[in-house]
């Protein structure tokens, strides 16, 4: 499902205008600074738990070396944070 199938679902079910749902999607998932709910809260290190759904989290991952596949040099791969998503026992559960 793409943005915009979800959006269109969203609507659907929540009773909600087109615009309206796609402005709930951005509130919640803008990568804009000040803008995206999930985003700002991961960028300030905050988890945002979604009960029976699950977690999203930034974690930091160490620097590591590879080799690149185009000449098989050696590379480092400088430390950076990421985003992270861990499912909640509810979803688990139903994906079973």
């Amino acid at each position: 499902m793409n943005r915009s199938q979800l959006t269109e679902r969203l609507a659907a079910r929540a009773g909600l205008s087109l615009p309206e749902s796609r402005r709930v999607l951005q509130v919640l998932f803008s990568t804009v600074p000040g803008e995206g709910l999930i985003v700002d809260a991961l960028d300030r290190g905050e988890r945002v738990m979604v009960s029976g759904f699950g977690t999203f989290f930034a974690s930091e991952r160490g620097e590591r070396r590879v080799i690149d596949p185009r000449d098989g040099t050696p590379r480092v791969v400088p430390s950076m944070r990421v985003a992270r998503f861990r499912p909640g026992l509810a979803l688990r559960d139903r994906l079973r």
